[in-house]
């Protein structure tokens, strides 16, 4: 079962440029590898990243099958008001996934 990974701090202070790091838990299979009796694996990888921090997009990124497995992320943000991270996954066979997390802006 796929699970993500999120670091955002607690609490920050108006203005401050924070860091951000998410993990997800995923095989990432490019669909280039080979059983042993010939068949092409399935491709099967996440395909896009997206960051909302309340309701509004402020990154996203796109995958592709170069991207390894478990794949990680940081970016940095600028907060001026308190509230919270939206992250979704999306992938290959209907993968999709989201976790939140909040920050206190004093």
């Amino acid at each position: 079962m796929p699970s993500a990974l999120i670091n955002v701090p607690a609490k920050a202070k108006r203005g401050d440029v924070i860091e951000i790091k998410t993990l997800m838990s995923h095989i990432m299979e490019t669909g280039y590898r080979h059983t042993v009796s010939g068949d092409v694996v399935p491709r099967d990888i996440i395909t896009s990243f997206a960051c909302r921090f309340n309701g509004a997009e402020i990154f996203r990124a796109d995958f592709y099958p170069a991207v390894a497995a478990n794949p990680f992320l940081t970016f940095f943000t600028t907060v001026t008001e308190s509230g919270r991270f939206e992250f979704e996954w999306i992938g290959d066979k209907g993968f999709s996934e989201t976790a939140s997390a909040s920050i206190t802006v004093e």
